[in-house]
């Protein structure tokens, strides 16, 4: 039996459109033991997303970036956010939105990208998948000096980390963000291992 036979929408109600779409979604789930049960969900779609980390093998390096996350702050995080390079991939294929989105906030122009897996964010409220991506870098693909997009509200600095330092800061803290973590332990897994 498949997830869709265990489910039954009964009502989709729109809470909100401001910005991202916010629903609330009354279904019967049937359980395990054939019983429905009538449940009551939010869900929060912003859309799906992408990330890469660009990394130097020779130099051991890889270039993440530093913004300000009203989120992040409102639940008590009086720092700028770490990132991996992301955005929202707004009906462009995933490669293609990543490598914008990378150019826009790095300044790096890349090659050749790779997609190393996907995966739910926080599927317990949040419909966001995002699609990750590594790609290697050298100096002279950098074209600009990134730093976002002012009339988005961005306001962009680039990092160029050594790997070790960038692992090192996740464990005292200085890096918090999953998608981050995710790339920065797969580069140390699979990369710079």
């Amino acid at each position: 039996m498949s997830v869709s036979d265990r489910v039954r929408i009964k009502d989709v109600r729109l809470l909100s459109d401001n910005y991202y779409i916010l629903k609330v979604t009354t279904f019967d789930w049937r359980r395990n033991d054939g019983q429905w049960q009538t449940q009551r969900r939010e869900t929060y779609d912003r859309g799906n997303g992408a990330a890469l980390l660009p990394y130097n093998i020779k130099n051991r390096t890889v270039v993440l970036v530093r913004q300000f996350r009203y989120p992040a702050y409102a639940n008590g995080h009086d720092e700028l956010m770490i990132e991996a390079a992301a955005g929202m991939l707004d009906d462009a294929s995933p490669e293609a939105r990543i490598r914008a989105e990378v150019e826009e906030e790095t300044g790096y122009r890349l090659r050749e990208v790779r997609k190393v897996f996907e995966a739910f964010m926080s599927p317990g409220a949040v419909t966001e998948k995002l699609h990750f991506f590594v790609a290697e870098y050298e100096p002279e693909m950098r074209i600009g000096a990134g730093g976002g997009v002012a009339s988005e509200g961005e306001e962009i600095d680039v990092l160029e980390l050594p790997i070790d330092e960038a692992l090192a800061m996740i464990s005292d803290g200085r890096i918090v963000d999953a998608k981050t973590i995710m790339l920065l332990q797969y580069a140390a897994l699979n990369i710079f291992g």
